[in-house]
């Protein structure tokens, strides 16, 4: 297998983390350089027509893109703890959390980074304005993400899930629009301790 893989970029290192957790450690990686447009060349389109990391490459050719589908790809393929739940329950609960914040926290942050920076002008239009509002939708799923790791100790429920896996990645990218859990997020802070302590964090 490859992995088109790119450096602080946050579906990327989701997939890295997911990777060595699995206990993968013999997968090619290809780094490709965003800001340069590595990814933006017709060779790559062929392997994902939105020209986005990651991707998995299969041995016969397949190309799996999209972090979601990738850890999909590689629970049902590999051996492990099972990151995306293992009763009809705990998968639906994992996917629902993984979803929400993929949807509520990651695109946002991504969104204020992108509208923020200006680093990708020269292939979009960035609204300066439409940074700080999507920084503050991010910053809003504090409130959410609070509540529910005063309920359970991991996100999804009582176990190390895929969606601790988007939800730290994600946190760790908010550096860039320089948002951070503070003393009002006991909860968040508490449960962040605990991804830093796994040693998949550093990958």
């Amino acid at each position: 297998m490859k992995l088109y893989d790119a450096d602080y970029a946050p579906s990327p290192r989701r997939v890295r983390l997911f990777m060595a957790e699995k206990g993968l450690s013999d997968v090619e990686t290809i780094k490709f350089d965003l800001p340069k447009g590595d990814n933006l060349n017709e060779e790559f389109a062929t392997k994902n027509p939105l020209k986005k990391v990651p991707v998995l490459e299969l041995d016969d050719g397949t190309c799996i893109s999209e972090a979601a589908a990738i850890y999909r790809y590689l629970e049902e393929t590999c051996y492990g703890k099972p990151l995306l739940g293992e009763t009809a329950v705990e998968k639906a609960m994992i996917e629902m959390w993984d979803r929400r914040i993929e949807f509520a926290f990651l695109v946002p942050v991504f969104q204020s980074f992108q509208h923020g920076s200006g680093i990708f002008k020269d292939r979009m239009t960035p609204v300066p304005e439409w940074a700080g509002e999507a920084r503050n939708n991010a910053a809003a799923f504090f409130t959410i993400l609070e509540q529910r790791l005063a309920e359970s100790t991991y996100v999804a429920g009582e176990e190390f899930s895929a969606a601790d896996i988007t939800a730290v990645v994600t946190l760790d990218f908010a550096k860039v629009i320089k948002l951070r859990p503070g003393e009002e997020h006991p909860n968040i802070l508490r449960w962040y301790e605990l991804m830093k302590q796994r040693p998949s964090y550093s990958a």
